[in-house]
């Protein structure tokens, strides 16, 4: 019975030291206190446990401070090396936060100093080609791209049109350089026209170099050539205050750039014509990590390509024009004729594949096609064996069915080669049946009439057309509104200037910048002259410089003085009258019956009639003239002419163009 008690007494004293040793290692471990101190549960109970106490004062006792009433201080939660708190709603403020910061680009430009950049556009805005601009600091200046653009139907005898460079001369001296994005006649056509009067480094990758290098051969200034810098893509180059790079991008021809200025106000992200193709014929998509890489540290501004920015969604791969041509050289039974931009070369390409794949000889026409084609050769774009082309007059010796002819004209010029070729007045080539001729180019607005001209002309002739009932037989080269949305998300610009394109164009993109983030204050619609000043804090209209264009006789590469295409223009919209009468001014009366002609006033049969109201006039005019006129003969054939102009408009609403020839006695 006794050692029944002692082994009870026993049990329950080694219970006692085992609970007392367990109390201290919960109270001793400090995950045990962080996880107690943050389990409301734990806290709640405890507390009410101790209400109805005093608190202790004694900090030995079992080992803890006595809080009394006192509420213990909150502490963060906690977050791992790996980037996960336990505390989903600070996680969510805290990444709400970080979503904030990276799509708000104050947070990575320089607020602190004022430096400013201005941006003057001076061709290619309210347009369609003729781009231009200037970027220039206090000290420095800097042109983008230096093209031309086509005349309208009333520019009589003008071939193309060029920037005016007044602005350009009076800031002479800050221009260090001239940055091309890519070879296009709309970023490059002006080149030699701009160097007969400023020279300056032309920094530029090879195939644009060698475009311009091409225009400067024909216009006899081959010397400067010296002055072509060849850049090397992702490797910035220094030009008085700006520091540029040039990024890879897609479009409609090889070689293409954006362009990264990088000044002491910021950075400007210029992306020339571009699309986004992620399939390329050759190879080389969009460099995204360089966008990517200044979008992270801030850009300033971003000047994007306008032009297809009523475009939903993408612009088709540059690749789906393949198929179609596949397509149409399988139905061809005879010779096939592909007529496309000269420098749209991807076009080309797969034109030019397909024909060696089916056996043709490949037979290219039209100089500018055949300049840039024979460039991107020697300069290696282009793989292809010389045996695989013949000549146009070697055409004939070989069967329709294994002859492929590439060539110009898809915008229905008139003096192009295949527009030459529908009317049977090419050298070498004439349109026949059987012929399957390839129109894989969209009309240029305005240039309607003109396709649609040289297609009646080449169905007279017998050919096949392939133009609208393909599909897939074109595709832009300008990106889409999708596209555009990638590049502003991309660079997350502070101020965004949509450029290259008509009124219409940077408006719809505009909408498409406030849909990405950017504020509507800080988006500018620029037209041609327009200059702005940027900086870090602001974006403002500075002043507008003289701009316009400037008329060119491309048969003998000079310019048309702008007198000389309004007198055409008025001799073809209101006609012309010539007088020519010998006068006596001591008798004022006129000696010998005056000649009058009319030109495009009125018609034969009445010509007898108004030359007779003409030299009544001329009579009436010489007997009220002032005698201070008729002394003076200059003088005097301008009070006739303003005499005969006023019974023009009078009578027959017309404005013409009146020369008259007083011969005095």
């Amino acid at each position: 019975m006794l050692g029944k008690i002692l082994n009870k007494i026993q049990r329950g004293i080694m219970e006692t030291i085992q609970g007392n040793s367990s109390e201290q290692e919960v109270q001793s471990s400090p995950e045990t206190n962080q996880t107690t101190q943050n389990t409301p549960t734990e806290t709640s109970t405890t507390e009410n446990t101790k209400s109805d106490t005093k608190p202790n004062t004694n900090p030995n006792a079992n080992g803890k401070k006595a809080k009394g009433k006192t509420q213990p201080a909150k502490k963060k939660p906690p977050v791992s090396g790996n980037g996960w708190t336990n505390d989903t709603k600070k996680a969510f403020e805290i990444n709400e936060k970080i979503q904030k910061d990276r799509l708000n680009p104050h947070n990575k430009l320089n607020l602190k100093d004022n430096p400013s950049v201005k941006i003057t556009p001076l061709g290619g805005l309210g347009e369609i080609g003729g781009n231009m601009m200037v970027i220039e600091t206090d000290k420095s200046a800097i042109i983008i791209d230096v093209g031309m653009s086509f005349p309208d139907d009333s520019m009589h005898g003008v071939d193309i049109l060029i920037p005016d460079f007044t602005y350009l001369r009076q800031i002479r001296s800050k221009i260090v350089a001239i940055c091309i994005t890519h070879a296009h006649e709309d970023h490059i056509g002006a080149m030699p026209y701009f160097f007969k009067e400023i020279q300056v480094p032309i920094y530029g990758s090879p195939l644009p170099l060698e475009m311009i290098g091409s225009k400067f051969d024909e216009h006899k200034m081959k010397h400067h050539r010296s002055y072509f810098r060849a850049i090397q893509k992702r490797k910035p180059i220094k030009m008085g205050d700006f520091e540029v790079e040039w990024m890879h991008i897609t479009h409609s021809i090889i070689d293409c750039s954006s362009l990264a200025i990088t000044s002491a106000a910021g950075t400007i992200i210029h992306t020339g014509d571009f699309k986004i193709d992620h399939t390329p014929i050759d190879g080389y998509p969009t460099d995204f990590h360089r966008f990517a890489h200044y979008g992270e540290k801030g850009v300033l501004a971003l000047l994007s390509d306008s032009t297809n920015s009523h475009g939903a969604g993408f612009t088709k791969t540059e690749r789906t024009v393949g198929p179609t041509f596949d397509r149409i050289f399988a139905k061809a039974k005879g010779r096939v004729l592909m007529s496309t931009f000269s420098s749209n070369l991807h076009r080309v390409v797969q034109a030019m594949d397909r024909g060696i794949a089916q056996g043709r000889k490949i037979c290219v026409i039209g100089r500018s096609m055949e300049k840039n084609i024979e460039v991107a050769m020697d300069m290696g774009y282009l793989k292809y064996n010389k045996a695989d082309f013949i000549d146009a007059h070697e055409v004939n010796k070989y069967p329709d069915n294994q002859v492929l002819i590439v060539t110009t004209g898809s915008q229905g010029e008139p003096m192009s080669a295949l527009f030459r070729m529908s009317i049977n007045e090419h050298r070498h080539i004439k349109i026949k049946p059987g012929d399957m001729v390839v129109l894989s180019a969209k009309a240029i607005p305005g240039n309607e009439g003109s396709v649609s001209g040289v297609i009646n002309q080449l169905l007279k002739a017998g050919a096949e057309v392939a133009y609208q009932n393909y599909t897939d037989i074109h595709v832009s080269g300008h990106a889409s509104q999708e596209e555009q949305k990638l590049i502003l998300r991309l660079c997350k610009p502070k101020f965004f200037l949509p450029i290259h394109g008509e009124y219409n164009h940077v408006v719809k993109h505009s909408q498409t910048g406030m849909d990405c983030g950017v504020l509507e204050r800080n988006i500018h619609i620029l037209t041609d002259g327009e200059q702005v000043e940027i900086t870090p804090k602001f974006m403002k209209k500075v002043k507008t410089v003289k701009t316009g264009k400037s008329f060119i006789d491309n048969q003998r590469n000079r310019k048309i003085s702008d007198d000389v295409v309004l007198d055409r223009q008025t001799m073809a919209n209101e006609g012309m009258v010539m007088i020519v009468a010998q006068v006596s001014l001591s008798e004022r009366k006129v000696t010998a019956p005056a000649r009058v002609s009319s030109f495009g006033l009125v018609d034969v049969k009445s010509e007898r009639y108004f030359a007779k109201e003409i030299e009544d006039m001329l009579d009436h005019h010489l007997v009220h003239v002032k005698e201070g006129i008729l002394e003076n003969n200059r003088a005097l054939e301008d009070d006739l002419r303003k005499t005969v102009r006023k019974h023009c408009i009078r009578k027959y609403r017309k404005y013409p163009m009146i020369v008259p020839t007083i011969i005095a006695q």
